[in-house]
């Protein structure tokens, strides 16, 4: 039956989706060393502090790689027609399957800061990132990025 088969791809772009939104969400820093009580006790509370007082809405600018950049564009160009034939609602989760794994690849924290998206696509890609935006009636990436 066309229609069980088609139910079941959903559900399993639906899955694979949540994965990696649950595997970017434990996604370290890319620091290696262990974060544990090896540093003094007076910095942590220091830190905290810091981090109280802070805005807590801007976020570093991640570093993106002109590679990474062209990775990204280069794994969007293609979906661009199936997110024109899925529509906006199958398109957006095809877009997060693509976002999600690139970030983890390149070390990027994409559900830290949704914007690198966007800016990233700016950048290297314009054409792909206008196309995806109409594709996917949204007014930017950044806002579709969907994780935990």
């Amino acid at each position: 039956m066309p229609h069980s088969r088609w139910i079941f791809r959903s559900t399993s772009l639906m899955v694979a989706a949540f994965a990696a939104a649950t595997l970017a969400a434990c996604g370290t820093n890319g620091n290696p060393e262990p974060t544990g009580s090896t540093g003094s006790t007076t910095s942590a509370p220091t830190s905290a502090t810091t981090t109280a007082q802070g805005t807590g809405t801007q976020k570093p600018t991640p570093t993106v790689t002109d590679a990474a950049a062209t990775q990204l564009c280069d794994a969007i160009r293609p979906e661009l027609s199936n997110f024109r034939v899925q529509g906006p609602t199958l398109g957006r989760v095809g877009l997060n399957l693509i976002v999600h794994p690139w970030g983890l690849q390149n070390g990027i924290d994409v559900l830290g800061n949704k914007a690198v998206v966007d800016t990233v696509t700016t950048k290297s890609c314009p054409d792909v990132r206008q196309q995806a935006i109409e594709a996917l009636q949204t007014p930017d990436l950044a806002s579709i990025i969907v994780g935990l």
